[in-house]
């Protein structure tokens, strides 16, 4: 990732209801915030033989930690 998508523009699309995708450790995930310093991050991508959970509830500082590994970083707007 380019040292211009900064954490703070991350947190801002998620606060402002954005799906974000991204990859993480050759995962897909789709990351969307649930309530005050409460994220739900699903598994997109399943490998048999590295089982993850589908679902997890993570806090901001979680993400924040994970932040600079994160690939392919998109996003979408939350449909109601």
């Amino acid at each position: 990732m380019d040292g211009k998508y900064t954490f703070e523009r991350f947190e801002e699309e998620l606060e402002q209801g954005y799906q974000l995708y991204y990859t993480y450790v050759r995962n897909r995930y789709l990351l969307f915030k649930t309530s005050e310093n409460c994220y739900t991050q699903r598994l997109l991508s399943i490998h048999e033989k590295n089982p993850h959970p589908v679902m997890e509830m993570l806090t901001k500082k979680r993400i924040k930690e994970m932040f600079p590994f994160m690939e392919k970083i998109e996003y979408k707007v939350k449909e109601e």
